[in-house]
């Protein structure tokens, strides 16, 4: 017995993929799919764009080895062809342009250089008036730097779309990416080349007045008389003979006609010491301070006559409670201390370290107290200090308040500035720890006051006079117990409130 069976396959045959399209359906051959999706040779030829034979003897002249240029590498020879001949066809110019005589690629980068570098040779005030070709031919060059740098950072949307990474292409807000691809912000799209560009005319703003080149604002006639000095003309040589001067905010350069010279400066600084003391008026001497302070500022004056000035105002604004103008000094002397001009500089330090416990900087505080020498600490200012802030440190306020009494020169001025801060701490801790009263003649002892009258004075000033009883014997008691959480409040008030007006 025979059976006769067709021979079959043990698999089902698949057309392989020859493209990333769509696979044919089933009864289609791959023939007649490979005809219908590739293009006919008539439709490739449309495509492509037919160069005019001057055109094509234009960049092979630009490519010839004898036409090469040392200074001007290839990758810049090419963008330029490549901004030549793309605003040939935009301007529809590519069929009209005398491309057997124009100039070639590097010849145009060698010509922009040099007119760049007579632009930059060229004196800044010279006879006062800016030419107007200069002026254009300064705009054409920056536009054409301009025009170059962009080209470099897009060299590679130019070529082609092949360059550009397929994700980039989906999705150009990819911010993740670009903060890895491109670490510097300013190499970023377009608006990081307009925030850049912004920054680069602010910076050639104030670049034009210093250096030679020539400014692109057209010359302003008004300001011949005081042109901005250059930076290698020296600090300016003072001509006025007068004592007292006002203080004015310089907004240009100043005048050595109104600048007052060392020798009447140091007549000017008898005189307002003499006048302080006689009319004791800190509005004025302030303000001739300041104005002495500026003409030492414009002649480059550092020497220790410097220190004294700044030092008396330094002192003058702490007796009158002026922290801004008392910063301002103190600054100034840490740089002419640094210098060893002489002065004070023990004193004044340890007047940095009280206003560090004014405005509660712990920061600036152990900053300071690194920078101590042993022979820094053994001055009598500087130490007293110190024990100030070991005291408040370790809540010891019977030191502190002794410390307070017995405060060297004019350190109790920044002192008078917390202390009251500090007594509403210590009133809260005796509140604690005695109850439910006390003599008011030991709060008197404990915080530092002078009599029994300062101290309930201090009491009733922040609204404590309900907790003063006043027994038979004459004797005045402050009643801790009820008076605690009144204090604490206080207290926390107190310290949300601190000026740190010109803070160092």
């Amino acid at each position: 017995m025979s059976y006769s069976m067709a021979a079959q396959s043990a698999y089902t045959p698949v057309l392989a993929r020859r493209t990333f399209g769509q696979p044919p359906p089933p009864g289609i051959s791959t023939q007649t799919f490979h005809n219908q999706s590739s293009p006919s040779p008539s439709a490739q030829g449309q495509s492509k764009v037919n160069w005019p034979e001057p055109v094509r003897n234009y960049v092979q002249r630009a490519f010839a080895a004898e036409n090469n240029e040392s200074k001007v590498s290839r990758q810049e020879m090419e963008v330029r062809l490549k901004e030549v001949i793309g605003e040939s066809v935009k301007n529809g110019t590519l069929h009209t342009t005398d491309w057997p005589n124009a100039l070639l690629p590097q010849q145009i980068i060698l010509e922009e250089r040099k007119r760049i570098e007579v632009m930059s040779a060229s004196p800044t005030w010279g006879i006062g008036v800016t030419p107007l070709s200069l002026q254009e031919t300064n705009h054409e060059a920056y536009d054409t730097l301009s025009r170059k740098r962009k080209s470099s950072e897009l060299e590679s949307s130019q070529n082609g779309q092949e360059k550009i990474p397929p994700w980039r292409m989906a999705n150009s807000q990819n911010v993740f990416e670009d903060r890895i691809s491109h670490p510097d912000k300013r190499q970023r799209g377009e608006g990081s080349v307009k925030g850049s560009s912004k920054s680069q005319k602010r910076k050639n703003r104030f670049e034009n007045g210093f250096h030679g080149n020539l400014s692109q604002q057209p010359f302003n006639t008004s300001n011949v008389s005081s042109p901005i000095p250059e930076a290698d003309q020296g600090p300016v040589v003072g001509r006025c003979q007068t004592l007292e001067k006002k203080y004015f905010r310089l907004t240009s350069a100043p005048n050595p006609d109104t600048v007052r010279p060392l020798p009447v400066l140091e007549k000017t600084l008898d005189f307002l010491k003499k006048k302080w003391k006689k009319e004791n008026n800190y509005s004025y001497t302030c303000d001739q301070l300041k104005s002495l302070r500026q003409d030492l500022t414009v002649q480059h004056i550092k020497t220790a006559f410097t220190v004294s000035v700044y030092e008396l105002h330094a002192r003058i604004a702490l007796e009158k409670g002026d922290l801004g103008e008392y910063n301002q000094c103190q600054t100034q002397l840490r740089a002419l201390y640094s210098q060893q001009l002489g002065g004070h500089p023990e004193e004044f330090r340890a007047y940095r370290i009280l206003y560090f416990i004014h405005t509660c900087n712990r920061t600036d505080m152990n900053d300071l107290l690194a920078d101590l020498t042993v022979a820094e600490k053994q001055h009598s200012a500087v130490k007293h200090a110190l024990d100030t802030r070991s005291a408040l440190a370790l809540g010891n306020y019977h030191r502190f308040f002794q410390l307070y009494l017995e405060t060297p020169n004019m350190g109790a001025y920044l002192m008078d500035m917390f202390v009251s801060r500090e007594r509403l701490v210590a009133l809260s801790n005796i509140c604690i720890s005695y109850k439910p009263d006390v003599k008011l003649r030991f709060v008197t002892e404990e915080l530092g006051f002078e009599s029994d009258d300062e101290s309930a004075r201090f009491v009733c000033d922040y609204g404590g006079q309900s907790f003063l009883d006043e027994r038979e014997e004459g004797e005045v008691r402050l009643l801790t117990g009820k008076a605690l959480r009144f204090f604490e409040a206080a207290k926390v008030a107190a310290f949300k409130t601190v000026d740190i007006k010109g803070q160092i």
